[in-house]
């Protein structure tokens, strides 16, 4: 007897033609798109585009909480209004309450951008999930995140977070059941349905995930920054108009161009 399964790369930041037929080689049959710095409708238009019979896109963001020193990434699915970067924690929880999404950990624990197992281990009835294994991440990093998700008894998941094209489908959730569409996506995760993270093996995913560390490095430098926020109005700064001011009071900055520069 065949078991069908759903294999779910569970958060990339890239999306086009050579990423989807690269996750189809590969055996994903969804992904969940969440790009930096860009709005939720822009993210759904483009997660439809590329969605067909064979692969299904999941429109998410990875909220920025906190300031820039003290980051804390939020990866929310199922959210059916924009929610910006740069709020309070709190305010974002709120809001992902609210719309009742499916509230995801990514990278637990790495950096300065991340939840610490405190941190997880006090808010463990909000969330979802907490990433277990990360491409990106050096073998020792996911070493300490699946104890963390031992320690506080959360589900886990794996993605590729891929960055780059050739990242994606190295790493992905494997549901147990057929997922059909977006919502199925969310409700698995929301609901705690069985599955076990998967990652590819050998010496090229090793070098792809080094690859994709060393980005790193150009994802946090101020020369990129500057280029994301010119303007000092970006489609995710909760003082961009289109939030219409429902987030200025939570706010974590009075949003000023220089409030945002890393200090």
């Amino acid at each position: 007897m065949t078991t069908t399964r759903t294999r779910v790369d569970a958060h990339v930041k890239v999306l086009d033609d050579d990423v989807v037929a690269l996750a189809k080689e590969r055996g994903i049959d969804a992904l969940v798109y969440a790009p930096h710095f860009t709005r939720l409708p822009t993210i759904r238009d483009r997660a439809d585009r590329y969605s067909d019979d064979d692969l299904t896109v999941v429109p998410a963001r990875e909220v920025f909480t906190g300031d820039w020193g003290n980051r804390r990434h939020v990866l929310a699915l199922g959210l059916s209004d924009p929610v910006p970067d740069y709020i309070t924690f709190e305010a974002a929880m709120a809001e992902f309450d609210r719309q009742d999404a499916a509230v995801l950990v990514p990278h637990p624990g790495f950096a300065t951008i991340s939840l610490t197992r405190p941190e997880i281990a006090a808010h463990a009835d909000r969330l979802d999930a907490i990433e277990t294994y990360n491409t990106k991440l050096l073998p020792h990093q996911n070493s300490r995140t699946r104890r963390i998700a031992e320690a506080t008894d959360q589900p886990g998941f794996g993605s590729s977070y891929s960055h780059l094209r050739g990242t994606v489908g190295e790493a992905w959730t494997e549901f147990d059941g057929a997922l059909d569409g977006v919502e199925d996506v969310v409700d698995a995760f929301r609901s705690g349905l069985s599955r076990t993270v998967v990652h590819r093996g050998g010496a090229a995913h090793q070098l792809r995930g080094l690859v994709e560390f060393a980005h790193l490095a150009y994802e946090n430098t101020w020369e990129k920054l500057d280029r994301l926020f010119l303007s000092g109005d970006e489609p995710t700064l909760p003082t961009n108009v289109a939030y219409e001011g429902r987030f200025t009071d939570v706010s974590v900055y009075s949003g000023t161009l220089s409030d945002y520069r890393p200090k």
